[in-house]
């Protein structure tokens, strides 16, 4: 049984007489108020920003990693610490609403406790409450919204999501898994839903500096837009995912290039500037590590508001630079957070700042009732079908982390039974809800963690040599000591095949010791693997959920089980690695 209102206050504010504290840096508020909402004004610039919800309209569950493992420069700093390490960087205590909010301690007693997080009309009455303070603030979405984990999603050709946003109030938008639903889409909902064509008269600008057209060059969408709020020029610079044709299907967007493109940012600030932008803020969806070195390279950043790699950050990371300090911000995945960024800008420069990373608790916001009639409304042709009860857990089930986590063993043993596989392979995307122990697992709830638009399982022949090099090359995207060869996603899920994994060595050293069934995979041999999402090319088949569903259906009841991890090597004592997480020696 979750706390009441009330319950949950007296909580926080017993929470805030021990000491509870969010004050590691400059212009911070602490988070030990006895309403977790109440957030006084500062300053007069005010930016609220979202990020990653992966078209969950409905408040969820949803564990943080326990494992986030960080390498090089990277190790030993936000956002590659979880757990109690997270706990103690922070000043934060075990138990408490923002321990449950950042970490997976306690997950479940906690989940109890507290209740489900998100939900589309629960954040628009935060963003209301908010903007009743901030008359002019602007509201940010950082990508990732129409897609990765929303079936009515992928059954709405993405029009639940991007009414939802438009009806939340979203003045400002870059993109990701937006693309794959291909460029005339996107270019549709940005020349007519956002450009003002829709039930609400409500505009977004949707922004990327770093989308080219391959033929002719030009940027595809507006660099930047530029707003004024309480009559100070602020420019919102956009940074879609850099690696959207390598992480996603190119033949989705064949058409545009993507790319880091530091040059490109740097003369798109230097413009905004003399445009009279007296606060230049990126909205990116690079990854936080690469938003981290972005903002040590160019200048002119007063800061970057970060997503796609769904970490909860409650601090802002402060970078230097040749033309001052950038701040750092990201704000977490799946409806869960909302951002509040204040800025005291005068003589055109930003002097100060406040910053508040709030859990968006359903329990403790009334739903928006426009916000709620608008979601009732659009799922009703489909309740029943996501309503359909397939199996029941004993053991949570969860995804996020940079290994298998448990929900991703159900699909992987899915996979092999029906496909026939000695292996299976899923893709390590960090999209997906949780489910506690004893509750039924829906057909939404394996939605949350299959829906996209190229979803096709597929069975081929494999050598061990092909194997690993697969392995190989997705642990260099996660683990490359320069995050700007980084893909911001987590580690392939692998079921039957055991293997050992080094983040600390060099791209085709990291993954050894490789076994199916007690014996060493041979390099010359064959194996059938199962899979699904393959970005080669449009493939036809059967979509993974109906594979999952069929097994669920099948097997009704899901036992607890160990996820199959790798033998991780030389991480002693890094802080993004839980010790219950390490896989037997």
């Amino acid at each position: 049984m979750s706390l009441n209102r009330r319950e949950f206050l007296q909580l926080l504010a017993a929470a805030s007489a021990a000491g509870l504290s969010l004050t590691a840096s400059r212009g911070m508020a602490a988070q030990g108020s006895d309403d977790l909402y109440d957030v006084p004004r500062f300053g007069n610039v005010s930016l609220l920003h979202f990020t990653d919800c992966h078209g969950q309209l409905l408040p969820v569950w949803y564990r943080e990693p326990s494992v986030n493992l960080g390498v090089a420069d990277m190790k030993n700093r936000p956002p590659h610490l979880v757990g109690n390490y997270f706990l103690n960087h922070y000043h934060l205590q075990p138990g408490t609403p923002w321990a449950h909010a950042y970490t997976h301690l306690d997950f479940v007693e906690l989940a109890h406790k507290f209740g489900k997080v998100g939900g589309f009309a629960h954040l628009a009455t935060l963003v209301k409450q908010l903007k009743a303070q901030r008359p002019d603030a602007l509201l940010l979405d950082g990508g990732d919204t129409w897609a990765g984990g929303g079936a009515t999603a992928i059954w709405t050709n993405a029009q639940d999501m991007v009414d939802a946003d438009l009806l939340l109030g979203v003045d400002v938008m870059t993109g990701h898994w937006e693309f794959v639903f291909g460029q005339d889409r996107v270019r549709e909902v940005v020349e007519k839903d956002f450009a003002g064509n829709n039930p609400w008269g409500q505009k977004i600008d949707f922004v990327a500096q770093n989308i080219h057209d391959v033929q002719w060059g030009e940027r595809v969408f507006a660099p930047y837009v530029l707003r004024e709020v309480n009559q100070v020029p602020v420019a919102i610079i956009g940074q879609a995912f850099p690696y959207t044709p390598i992480a996603n299907p190119r033949y989705l967007i064949p058409g545009w290039s993507f790319g880091i493109k530091d040059d490109g940012m740097q003369e798109v600030v230097n413009q905004a500037r003399d445009d009279g932008a007296q606060a230049v803020i990126v909205l990116s969806h690079n990854g936080m590590d690469v938003d981290l070195k972005m903002a040590s390279r160019v200048s002119g950043i007063d800061a970057i508001l970060g997503g796609h790699t769904h970490d909860g950050v409650p601090v802002p990371v402060e970078v230097s630079n040749p033309g001052g300090k950038t701040l750092v911000i990201n704000s977490g995945s799946h409806g869960k957070f909302l951002s509040v960024l204040d800025l005291k800008v005068t003589d055109g420069k930003v002097r100060d700042y406040r910053y508040r990373l709030l859990p968006v608790f359903a329990n403790l916001l009334e739903p928006d009732l426009r916000m709620r009639t608008y979601i009732e409304k659009v799922r009703a042709p489909f309740a029943a079908k996501l309503q359909e009860k397939l199996a029941i857990t004993e053991a949570l089930l969860y995804r996020r982390g940079n290994f298998n986590g448990t929900f991703d063993q159900v699909i992987l043993d899915a996979l092999m039974e029906v496909q026939g596989a000695e292996i299976s392979l899923s893709p390590g995307v960090r999209w997906g809800v949780s489910v506690l122990p004893g509750e039924p697992v829906t057909f939404e709830h394996v939605m949350s963690l299959t829906a996209l638009t190229y979803p096709a399982v597929t069975r081929r022949d494999m050598s061990g040599e092909q194997i690993k090099q697969v392995l190989e090359d997705v642990a260099d995207n996660i683990f490359n000591r320069d995050p700007y060869y980084q893909q911001g996603g987590d580690m392939v899920r692998v079921g039957g095949l055991r293997y050992s994994l080094d983040p600390t060595a060099e791209i085709g050293h990291r993954i050894g010791d490789l076994e199916l069934n007690g014996k060493p995979l041979d390099a010359h041999k064959k194996y059938r693997v199962a899979g699904w999402a393959s970005v080669a090319g449009p493939i036809e088949g059967t979509p993974v959920w109906q594979v999952v569903a069929e097994h669920l259906r099948h097997i009704k009841t899901i036992k607890a089980k160990t996820p199959n991890l790798p033998k991780l090597k030389h991480v002693e004592g890094n802080p993004g690695l839980a010790r219950a997480q390490l896989a037997p020696a």
